[in-house]
């Protein structure tokens, strides 16, 4: 099966990949807020990522001894489970305050530094100038905008920046999504407390755990292994460019499913967000290595990238 899923994924262009990630999390997202009366945000995302994690660990089966071979293995998994953690409580919480267009776009910002954060040339503060502006007519263009929804999503995108970087790491240290499986079921650990402390017994309730399942497959199981895949043939700060749809499908899916409006400066200052990234990716562009030599001169099998390749990608942080 994993075979079978390597084969299917490995067809579709890195971009489709990315793309596909960010209208399942935003599509889960939207869907979450059915249960949030019976369990509360903290309940929706433990279940979230144990049913994630299990799934995961079911599909991938890691190993303990797999992960022992490889130096530092284990602590990038540590880390990567709990961004995951940190980011999906903040990210939840936020969306009871402010509507997902909003958080999704404050949320945003985390991997659109990430893409901006290897820069050196004046001429890439343009991007960056457009997306601040973007920032304050979402959060004073018309629909009130409760600040401590603005804080959580602002944790979450320090969170979210931070699992790209790490997942990245382990994404060329680890073959498939065993370390994937690992991290999110240590994610589902972390949260468990705060989740059983906030909606008990309610866990249980057959009607919570269906709209939890369609969340975890929808927003954990099949974008975090899409985004892994897509993480081991693109640089880290290309996919953070890449996801610049997100606010908008996050905006979306908010109108569509629950129903959340925002005025036309909001959805301006999404636009902002969402064009700043498309010009920060032409403006990174030249930036990016081209050649996909091995050490020895030849092409780096299946066309992916050397190990001198993956070291050039390393995203710089100061």
């Amino acid at each position: 099966m994993t075979r079978g899923y390597a084969a299917v994924v490995g067809k579709i262009p890195a971009p489709g990949l990315v793309l596909g990630g960010v209208c399942g999390i935003q599509f889960g997202a939207a869907f979450a807020p059915r249960v949030y009366p019976q369990v509360g945000a903290a309940g929706v995302v433990f279940l979230r990522l144990l049913i994630a994690g299990v799934l995961l660990c079911l599909w991938w089966r890691p190993r303990r001894q797999a992960l022992n071979s490889v130096k530092g293995a284990w602590g990038t998994v540590i880390g990567a489970g709990a961004l995951l953690a940190g980011h999906h409580l903040a990210f939840y919480e936020a969306v009871k305050h402010i509507p997902l267009g909003a958080v999704a776009t404050i949320e945003f910002l985390g991997p659109f530094v990430i893409a901006l954060a290897g820069s050196r040339r004046w001429v890439d503060l343009l991007p960056a100038c457009l997306a601040a502006g973007g920032v304050l007519l979402l959060s004073g263009g018309g629909v009130p905008l409760d600040p401590g929804g603005l804080a959580l999503a602002a944790v979450a995108a320090c969170c979210w920046a931070g699992y790209i970087l790490v997942s990245s790491r382990m994404a060329r240290r680890l073959s498939g999504g065993h370390g994937l499986a690992l991290a999110v079921l240590w994610a589902a650990l972390l949260s468990a407390p705060y989740g059983v402390a906030h909606a008990g017994s309610a866990l249980l309730d057959p009607g919570v755990l269906w709209v939890a399942a369609v969340v975890a497959v929808a927003s954990s199981v099949l974008p975090y292994s899409l985004n892994l895949e897509a993480l081991r043939r693109i640089p880290p700060r290309v996919f953070g460019v890449l996801t610049s749809l997100e606010p908008a499908a996050g905006a979306l899916f908010g109108l569509l499913i629950l129903g959340q409006r925002l005025a036309w400066p909001q959805w301006l200052g999404i636009a902002a967000v969402a064009f700043a990234s498309i010009a920060a990716t032409f403006l990174g562009a030249g930036e990016r290595p081209k050649s996909r030599e091995t050490a020895k001169g030849e092409p780096a099998p299946g066309g992916r990238p050397s190990q001198a390749e993956r070291d050039d990608i390393t995203v710089p942080v100061e």
